[in-house]
């Protein structure tokens, strides 16, 4: 059965991908597929692995595989393989972190490390997220914890991810490991603690229900009781979990 979670090593992720556009739900698998066929291991991130935490829907139009550093040649030459291109004859993009391939309608990307350089992919972005299944194909998501690290940094003009990494908070946050989070954000522990902020002033309900320690630990004022205030930012509902 399409989009039934398997296993989880911390959260459980929520079935979500039967709303996938039938076109979308083919490719996908047909690299996922091939990269096992290859013994090729990834994890899919971005909007996937969002969905899967928070069970929010929202197609992104295109699916983010974290792969080894080791075995970007292999992939990319797996993805040209299929017949896809090379997006950046169209659209130059950076190649030091991603390489973006596509048919015409959807976008594969295959990423390696973080955009602003602050951490590579290593085994436990691959290995020790939950597990889900598409269409008989059975893959990884990343891990919680490196899902919400990848959203610290994407605040950009035309850009930002804070409300996904509110969501991740609201829905999957007491169950982070947290220890695990904060050696992974050092040196910008600051860049978190500003997160725990802005949400715990969003949505004080939900914040009080993540570990006390981490406010002292990290220097952000630990949220109190009170009303939501996530319509004084957008009037658009977008948080998935009232608490």
């Amino acid at each position: 059965m399409a989009g039934v979670a398997l296993q989880a090593s911390a959260p459980a992720v929520t079935p979500w991908t039967d709303r996938l556009p039938a076109s979308q739900r083919a490719l996908y698998v047909r690299v996922m597929r091939e990269a096992r066929l290859r013994g090729l291991r990834f994890a899919a991130g971005g909007g996937f692995a969002t969905n899967a935490y928070t069970g929010e829907w929202r197609n992104t139009k295109d699916l983010d595989l974290f792969i080894l550093h080791a075995d970007r040649d292999a992939i990319v030459r797996l993805v040209t393989d299929l017949g896809l291109r090379d997006l950046y004859c169209e659209r130059p993009y950076d190649r030091q972190w991603i390489y973006r391939s596509h048919d015409g309608d959807q976008i594969i990307d295959l990423i390696w490390c973080m955009a602003n350089q602050r951490a590579a992919v290593d085994e436990t972005w691959v290995e020790t997220g939950p597990v889900m299944e598409l269409d008989g194909e059975v893959f990884r998501v990343i891990p919680p914890e490196e899902t919400l690290w990848t959203k610290l940094y994407v605040i950009q003009r035309e850009r930002c991810d804070w409300p996904d990494a509110f969501n991740l908070l609201a829905t999957v946050g007491p169950e982070l490991d947290w220890h695990r989070l904060i050696e992974r954000v050092e040196p910008d522990t600051a860049l978190l603690a500003g997160v725990l902020s802005v949400f715990a002033w969003v949505e004080p309900d939900c914040a009080n229900a993540l570990p006390e320690w981490i406010w002292n630990r990290l220097e952000a004022r630990p949220p109190e009781p009170g009303i939501r205030r996530a319509h004084l930012l957008d009037s658009r509902p977008w948080l998935v979990k009232t608490c």
